[in-house]
């Protein structure tokens, strides 16, 4: 079934709106469940990535600080409806970190309610700057449901850029040092961000040396296609069933038939997927190639992983080097 994002755009807003309208009747009726007060700093952030630097940035002072990933149980940013519980977390804390796409268009709504007027707000899309690309539409990739948009769509998806990363990470500390007046734990946040810094680059350098080394230079996708800032990055070339905020779950006859092809041409033996596909595409498209024989390689995109798994060991780090292992395989 296909459900356009102009539907769910405004099913999501219908949501938000009564979330608002519980939130006012709470804050006047009863005090949010706050951690204001017990001397530590309160930072809230949207989705994974974010909440794992925080964690890198903070190493060794973690008593100072409460954090919350809103995206805990591994909701899907572009679904995501904010309760009147995560509207009250914002409310009172001292930073918010949020992505800053269109699936993020709650955010505005939410900050005119906070309480908190000297929060330290951190949009990461504004963050990003001039490296902030808009979405594009491919050949072959299925065309998205035509909506009256005041200026261009950007992809989301930021922080499937070790090269952003490094500029986030650098950003997100530099705010979390101006909350504290402790020199000692002020000067840890910086030893942390640069160590953490200098791992983050010594991967980049790998996902360079593997992209230069390798047999292909394009990826084939059965899915829709988060790694826009990734391929950028190493001038690798993609082809894909939809952009990467599609809501789309089924491809045209001619979207596979035309991927199909593509594996065929360059004689490329993978068709890659997202961690949450089905795979049913990937599936189709290799049925349709001439040898049938391809594998279905998975990246991971980090949109499903849950605080529960981060709290666990599972992070940014690793799940890059991850990737780069699976794109060393589908560019060989």
């Amino acid at each position: 079934m296909r459900v356009s994002n102009f539907y769910r755009k405004h099913i999501k807003a219908i949501a938000i709106v009564f979330a608002f309208i519980f939130t006012t009747i709470c804050f006047t009726g009863c005090s949010a469940k706050s951690k204001k007060n017990d001397g530590k700093i309160n930072i809230v952030c949207t989705i994974f990535p974010e909440y794992d630097w925080i964690k890198e940035i903070i190493k060794g002072n973690e008593d100072n600080f409460n954090i919350t990933m809103l995206m805990a149980n591994g909701a899907d940013m572009h679904n995501f409806q904010p309760t009147a519980d995560d509207i009250m977390r914002i409310s009172d804390c001292d930073m918010f970190i949020y992505v800053g796409g269109e699936s993020d268009e709650w955010v505005d709504d939410a900050l005119k309610e906070a309480k908190n007027k000297n929060m330290i707000v951190v949009d990461l899309m504004d963050v990003l700057g001039d490296r902030a690309r808009e979405e594009e539409l491919v050949e072959g990739m299925e065309g998205e449901e035509e909506e009256d948009e005041e200026g261009p769509e950007y992809d989301e998806h930021v922080w499937l850029s070790v090269k952003n990363a490094e500029i986030f990470v650098k950003y997100i500390e530099d705010k979390i040092a101006s909350l504290d007046k402790d020199e000692a734990r002020v000067k840890k946040y910086s030893e942390n961000a640069d160590n953490y810094i200098a791992k983050l680059d010594e991967l980049d350098k790998k996902y360079e040396e593997a992209v230069k080394g390798a047999t292909f230079d394009t990826v084939v996708f059965g899915d829709r296609f988060p790694f826009r800032y990734l391929v950028d990055d190493y001038d690798l070339n993609y082809y894909a069933a939809f952009i990467g905020c599609s809501a789309e779950t089924e491809a045209s006859f001619k979207t596979v038939t035309f991927l199909a092809g593509k594996v065929d041409e360059l004689g490329i033996d993978s068709v890659l997927v997202i961690e949450t596909s089905d795979q049913k595409i990937a599936k189709t498209i290799i049925d349709n190639t001439k040898s049938k024989d391809q594998k279905i390689l998975v990246l991971d995109s980090m949109q499903a992983v849950t605080a529960k798994e981060a709290d666990g060991g599972k992070n940014y780090y690793d799940i890059m080097e991850d990737n780069l292992n699976i794109l060393v395989d589908a560019l060989n």
